[in-house]
């Protein structure tokens, strides 16, 4: 009688951290995304100064936001041809070419509108160029039973650099002024940049290598028909989009208003408070997920996560007490990075290898293009009903909009049952 087989013991916690070459890479995302946080508080700041364009101010979302949404799927296809280590540095190239540029704005006093406006696109180039070769890297680094952790633990490790990249840009721009500060921020997109010139992986090795084929725009497009007629996919898609065009930025942007109107004491601490438990939550969700590992990565969790992120908005939007608003934002952060971990782990566990890269751009492109959307939804909308109401409103929408695109990605039963054997069989 054969013997019955041993199975596999599941993923120790942290599997991620304990790869040698994922770990200086979680590290070098972190610092890179701090970098990148840096820039928005220097820069804001100083073109506010120059100014005092509100124009300006709302075009700054705007141009860091419509790359995702025009360009994703296309570096997502570059992404899938070329060697992502030298997609992510170029990335990383661009930022800093782009610090640089307006550190030399700055000495110079010569900064004009139309310049500020192309530096700004080419910042938010450089995010999408980043997002879908950032992604594939992990593919590499871990076996697919650790790709769930590899996952969680880069948004856990990008939610730092977001958390702390306001306190760094604040402390720079006091401590050494916007000129020195914005050159000094250059030197935070180095480790990243330097790591990739050392490591082997590619985003393609474990896929049998770089496929150098000639890459097409709208050759690019053939992968949105793929994915439509996958339910479960398609609504994983769907649910990121949901938040990111009803909630988005917007809450962050919005956050002044609420800070003065929970009256918590001296309006700028009661500001800089709330903006700290939003980070906070991002951060607190990733380790609680990790440590527990109980959630796996499944459309009824993505579902679940989802729609907590709805309600705890929509709580927050409503409540006058300022106690209450900041758990509601740490459990809303906590609940956001699990939705957008678990949905983007799932979206890459049943993407085909060959089109790995298109199919997370197409999932950027919801996740994070139409942010830009948000402020129409809780902005726009904020400034004809008031900021609370919108807020509201939006949240309910996401919430709503969630059970809808649960129900419709349940439908997809052989994609699901492809997506438990993706996970079960590396266990």
């Amino acid at each position: 009688m054969p013997e019955a087989a041993t199975p596999e013991p599941a993923p120790r916690k942290f599997a991620a951290l304990y790869n040698k070459d994922c770990r200086p890479y979680l590290f070098g995302t972190a610092l890179a995304m701090m970098a990148d946080n840096i820039e928005h508080v220097i820069t804001y700041w100083v073109l506010w100064e120059k100014f005092h364009s509100p124009a300006l101010a709302g075009f700054e979302v705007i141009s860091h936001w419509v790359p995702f949404l025009l360009f994703s799927v296309y570096f997502g296809s570059l992404a899938d041809r070329h060697d992502c280590r030298r997609i992510i540095q170029s990335a990383q190239l661009l930022f800093m070419a782009v610090s640089v540029a307006w550190g030399v704005l700055f000495v110079t006093d010569s900064l004009q509108v139309w310049e500020a406006c192309v530096l700004l696109v080419l910042h938010g180039c450089a995010g999408a160029i980043w997002g879908p070769g950032e992604q594939l890297m992990l593919h590499d680094f871990v076996a697919p039973a650790e790709l769930p952790s590899a996952v969680r633990l880069n948004a856990t490790f990008r939610s730092l650099g977001i958390l702390f990249g306001p306190v760094v840009g604040s402390a720079l721009l006091l401590g050494l002024g916007p000129k020195a500060g914005i050159f000094v921020n250059v030197a935070f997109y180095l480790p990243l940049t330097i790591f990739l010139f050392r490591t082997k992986f590619t985003g393609h090795l474990r896929d049998g290598g770089v496929k150098r084929e000639r890459v097409g725009l709208f050759d690019s497009i053939r992968v949105l028909r793929e994915v439509r007629s996958d339910p479960t996919m398609i609504g994983m898609i769907v649910l990121a989009g949901l938040g990111a065009f009803f909630v988005g930025a917007s809450l962050q942007t919005s956050m002044p208003i609420f800070a003065q109107d929970l009256g918590a004491g001296h309006a700028g601490t009661a500001y800089g408070v709330l903006l700290f438990a939003n980070g906070a939550g991002g951060v607190i969700g990733g380790i609680l997920l990790e440590a527990t590992g109980r959630i796996k990565p499944s459309v009824p969790a993505a579902v679940v996560s989802t729609a907590i992120y709805g309600l705890s908005s929509l709580f927050f939007a409503m409540t006058a007490s300022y106690p209450i608003a900041l758990a509601l934002l740490v459990v809303g952060g906590v609940a956001n990075l699990a939705s957008m971990s678990i949905g983007q782990t799932v979206v890459q566990l049943l993407a085909k290898p060959a089109d790995r890269g298109r199919v997370i751009g197409v999932y950027n492109v919801s996740a994070n293009g139409l942010r830009a959307g948000s402020g129409f939804t809780v902005g726009l909308l904020g400034a004809a009903v008031g900021v609370h109401w919108s807020l509201g409103l939006s949240a309910a929408a996401l919430t709503v909009g969630t059970g809808i695109a649960g129900w419709y990605s349940m439908r997809g039963r052989r994609s699901r049952a492809a997506l438990a054997e993706a996970v079960q069989s590396e266990e």
